[in-house]
């Protein structure tokens, strides 16, 4: 008898540690840490130079094409060929052209030679003036269509509009062409465009040194972007950029706008339309005077009282701190923040409603979303 209780004893304790685990199960704690996905504020050192992809074109360049119709008599060019200003590039046959104007100098003659008469008889009261208004009319049209007849055989030889390179020919000798059909197209090369897109935060720095009304003072200019371009095979030299043109329409797929940059053309290698280029833009001065950043809405949230503040990540601890800032207008998705951020924080972009202070939280995967758990507040 005493030998079963130790046994009964065990049972019982068995039974109550089991009972003990289930309790555990369910009061579970909850993970350590909490996934958010992250935003890098724009405006810090690592921002400083940026660099973007470029495509080359020819800042000057045209479609050359016939203003009349006809069979090709002659093209003088082939692709790549470099011609002068006013270079006569093909030609088509004229014979048609030709006996136009012949027949256009016969009527302008016979109408000219009585309009002069009806002048003189019109004078003397010798016709009526319906008559001579007629033959003015006459006269005034048979020279018009001279003009055109003249004006039409000239079209039929095509020259340069300036220096460049032919890039392309889409037509042989005898070939029938219609009046505005591209013939070849001609780029002069002197010169180079460079265009990439850009991102929102960047347009608004690349027009440098335009003046700002209220900022600085009268006459105050913001400072220049330097913008550089290297080739591919050639990083080892750079060549100055000017800007040209920025478009003020976002591409409505990347949401960039494009910018074009013009230089002068290497003169120790080759660089042709249609090859790629990096441009680098140091944007240091402006990091240091702009004090604006932007950052998506959703990072800044309302404090106890009501005050704008958003998360920052210390990397090193993975941990999250509030820091208030002071907000200025909206664009989009994204708002300003005038003051506060110093450039190259990470801040948190989504889950922002579900920290608090010092908090562990992990970088969510670029698939994953923020999903709020029981008892988060909405």
């Amino acid at each position: 008898m005493a030998g079963l209780f130790p046994r009964s004893l065990v049972v019982c304790l068995a039974l109550a540690g089991l009972a003990g685990c289930a309790g555990d199960d369910e009061a579970a704690p909850e993970p350590l840490s909490r996934p958010v996905r992250v935003f890098v504020v724009e405006g810090g050192e690592v921002d400083a130079v940026r660099s973007f992809p470029g495509k080359v074109d020819a800042s000057q360049r045209a479609e050359l094409a016939f203003r009349v119709s006809g069979k090709l008599q002659e093209v003088l060019v082939k692709e790549g060929d470099l011609v002068a200003e006013g270079q006569v590039l093909a030609k088509l046959d004229p014979a048609d052209y030709a006996l136009v104007l012949e027949d256009r100098q016969a009527k302008y003659d016979n109408t000219a030679r009585n309009y002069k008469r009806a002048r003189e008889l019109v004078a003397d009261g010798n016709i009526s003036r319906l008559d001579f208004d007629r033959m003015e009319a006459e006269f005034r049209s048979a020279t018009a269509a001279l003009s055109q007849a003249r004006k039409d055989l000239e079209y039929t030889v095509m020259t340069a509009p300036f220096r460049g390179r032919i890039a392309q020919r889409d037509v042989e000798n005898f070939e029938e062409v219609l009046a505005k059909q591209t013939v070849m197209w001609l780029q002069n090369i002197d010169q180079l465009d460079i265009s990439i897109n850009l991102p929102e935060s960047v347009v608004r720095s690349v027009r440098g040194g335009v003046q700002k009304t209220g900022v600085g003072g009268p006459g105050h200019t913001n400072p220049a972007v330097r913008a550089t371009a290297q080739f591919e095979g050639r990083t080892d030299q750079t060549f100055e950029l000017t800007p040209k043109e920025v478009a003020t329409k976002a591409d409505p797929q990347t949401q960039t706008f494009r910018a074009t940059f013009t230089m002068a053309a290497p003169t120790n290698f080759t660089v042709l339309p249609g090859m790629t280029a990096t441009v680098l833009m140091d944007l240091s001065e402006l990091v240091t005077m702009e004090s604006v950043k932007w950052v998506p809405a959703r990072a800044v949230q309302a404090d106890s009282g009501l005050e704008p503040r958003v998360w920052v990540l210390d990397p090193t601890t993975m941990t999250v701190s509030a820091r208030e800032v002071a907000i200025g207008r909206m664009s989009g998705s994204m708002i300003e923040i005038v003051d506060g951020l110093s450039g190259g924080e990470e801040i948190v972009a989504v889950g922002a409603p579900y920290l608090a202070q010092g908090m562990k939280v992990t970088r969510m995967a670029e698939t994953e979303q923020a999903i709020p758990r029981a008892g988060d507040p909405s």
